[in-house]
C-alpha cells in the first residue's frame, strides 16, 4: 500500500524569525480584565539588568502561550485571545489576567502547572512570589466545594456558639494503638469535641492504621455514651497511594467515625479530589492538614502564599484547615491570617490590601471551611484567639493539653472551661476560680510565648 503524505503547512506570511522581547506582545496596560478573566498578583525580583516590565511579560508569556523565541504556529491560533496579559505593575507586583478558555473545568491541578508550573525556575527572574489569585465565577462553578461546611458540622453535633475545642494526641508517634486511643478517651472525656492524629502519623510499626482506627473508635463511643455529646477523632488516612488512601477512608466509615484527615499538599491535589468526593458519597467530615505548605509559603520574595492555598482548598472541597495562630509556634501574621480565615468563611470576600487580598472573591455559594488555629497554643491565649477567629474556628491544643501536670483529662477540661469562659464573657482568672485544673494550667504556662526577635 502507498503511503501519500500530507502537504506541509504553509507558513505565514506574517511570520518572522528570531527573538523578540516578551513585552511586546505581553505587556498590555491599557488592558481591562474581564470577568472571566483568572486574575494574579505576584511578587517578582527580577534578576540584574532585566526589567520589570519585561520580567513581568516573560512570567505572563512563559506561563501561558510563549516562549523564548518566535515560532510559526502562533499564527495559527488567535495569539491576542489566549495569551496572557500584564496589565498593571504596581512596585515589585505584577498583576497579570489569564483567559478562562486556559483552564480545564474542576481542576486545580492543570491551574498549579500553567500558573506556577514552570516560571519560578525562569532565568528572568531572581524570586517570583505567587501573592494572590481571582477565580472567576465561571471557573468557581465547576468545582464542588465543601461537601459539610461549618453551619451543617455544627448541626450534625449539636455544637454551638462557641468554637469547636480539638487537639493532636502526644507523643504523636511512638504509641502503640491501644495506648494511642487511651490517650484520646482522656482528652474526650476531659471535655474535647475531637482529637486528632498528626501529619505523619501513617501506619508505622509501632501503630497500624487498622488497630488505631478500631481502638480509637472504640474510644470515642466510650467517650459519647459517658458524656452524651457528640466526640470524634480525626484518623489520618494519608497513605503512599490514593488507592490504599481510600481504603482507610472506607475501613474508618465502617467504624462510624464522623471524621477523617487529609495531608492535602503533600498528598497532591488530584489525590485530594478523589479523597474528597468519596468522603461526600460516605458523609465523612474532612479535616485537611497543611503539611509542607511552609516549604512554599514562608518565605517573603518567593513561593505561594497560604492564601492561594486556602482558596484551592475551598473550591476542591476540604471541611477544615490549618491556619496557623499567630500566638503560637508557627509563623503567620494577624492580618494575613485573618485574611484567610475571611476567604474560608465568606461568601464574597473584598480586596483587602491591608490583609494581603488583592482581589475580590465571589465563591458562589460553596460551603464554608472552617478555619483550625493550632501549633504551640495554651489556655492564656484563649482570649486572644476568640478576638481573632470568633466562634466559628476550631482550637487544638496538643501540648497545651497533655502537658498538664495531672495529664490529658485534666488539661482538657482546662481548655474547655476556659473556652466556655470567655465565649460568656468571663475572664480566665475568673473561671480559674472554680476549676483547679485551669488554675494549674496557667501557673504552668502563664509566661510561656513564641515570640521569636527577629
Amino acid at each position: 500500500m502507498t503511503t501519500v503524505a500530507a502537504p506541509p503547512a504553509e507558513v505565514s506570511e506574517k511570520y518572522q524569525a528570531g527573538v523578540r522581547p516578551y513585552a511586546l506582545d505581553y505587556y498590555i496596560p491599557d488592558y481591562v480584565p474581564l470577568d472571566t478573566d483568572l486574575l494574579c498578583a505576584f511578587r517578582i525580583t527580577p534578576k540584574d539588568g532585566v526589567d520589570m516590565i519585561e520580567a513581568a511579560a516573560a512570567v505572563a508569556a512563559e506561563s501561558s502561550t510563549g516562549t523564548w523565541t518566535e515560532v510559526w504556529g502562533v499564527h495559527l491560533i488567535n495569539l491576542d485571545f489566549y495569551k496572557a496579559k500584564v496589565y498593571r505593575i504596581e512596585g515589585d507586583i505584577a498583576y497579570i489576567a489569564y483567559p478562562l478558555d486556559l483552564f480545564e473545568e474542576n481542576s486545580v491541578v492543570n491551574i498549579m502547572s500553567s500558573i506556577v508550573g514552570n516560571v519560578f525556575g525562569f532565568k528572568a527572574v531572581a524570586a517570583l512570589r505567587l501573592e494572590d489569585m481571582r477565580i472567576p465565577v465561571a471557573l468557581v462553578k465547576t468545582f464542588p466545594g465543601p461537601s459539610v461546611g461549618i453551619y451543617d458540622e455544627r448541626a450534625r453535633l449539636n455544637k454551638w456558639n462557641r468554637p469547636l475545642l480539638g487537639g493532636t494526641v502526644k507523643p504523636k508517634l511512638g504509641l502503640s494503638a491501644k495506648d494511642y486511643s487511651t490517650i484520646i478517651y482522656e482528652c474526650l472525656m476531659g471535655g474535647m469535641d475531637m482529637s486528632k492524629d498528626d501529619e505523619n502519623m501513617n501506619s508505622q510499626p509501632f501503630n497500624r492504621w487498622r488497630d488505631r482506627f478500631l481502638y480509637g473508635m472504640d474510644a470515642v463511643k466510650r467517650a459519647e455514651a459517658e458524656t452524651s455529646e457528640a466526640k470524634g477523632h480525626f484518623f489520618n488516612v494519608t497513605a503512599g497511594s490514593t488507592s490504599e488512601a481510600l481504603q482507610r477512608m472506607e475501613y474508618a466509615a465502617a467504624q462510624g467515625s464522623r471524621f477523617i484527615m487529609y495531608d492535602f499538599i503533600t498528598a497532591g491535589f488530584a489525590a485530594s479530589a478523589d479523597v474528597f468526593k468519596r468522603a461526600t458519597e460516605l458523609g465523612l467530615i474532612v479535616h485537611c492538614h497543611r503539611a509542607m505548605h511552609a516549604v512554599m509559603s514562608r518565605q517573603k520574595n518567593h513561593g505561594i502564599h497560604m492564601r492561594v492555598f486556602a482558596k484551592w482548598l475551598r473550591l476542591t472541597g476540604g471541611d477544615h484547615l490549618h491556619t496557623g495562630t499567630v500566638l503560637g509556634k508557627l509563623e503567620g501574621s494577624k492580618v494575613e491570617t485573618l485574611g484567610i480565615i475571611d476567604l474560608l468563611r465568606e461568601r464574597v470576600t473584598p480586596a483587602n490590601p491591608e490583609r494581603g487580598l488583592c482581589f475580590e472573591q465571589d465563591f458562589a455559594g460553596l460551603k464554608t471551611i472552617w478555619p483550625v488555629a493550632s501549633g504551640g497554643i495554651h489556655v492564656m491565649h484563649i482570649p486572644e484567639l476568640h478576638r481573632i477567629y470568633g466562634n466559628d474556628s476550631i482550637w487544638q491544643f496538643g501540648g497545651g493539653t497533655h502537658g498538664h501536670p495531672r495529664g490529658s483529662r485534666a488539661g482538657a477540661r482546662a481548655n474547655r472551661v476556659a473556652i466556655e469562659a470567655v465565649v460568656s464573657g468571663q475572664t480566665i482568672e475568673q473561671a480559674a476560680g472554680a476549676c483547679p485544673e485551669l488554675r494549674e494550667a496557667i501557673d504552668l504556662w502563664g509566661s510561656v510565648e513564641f515570640e521569636v526577635s527577629e
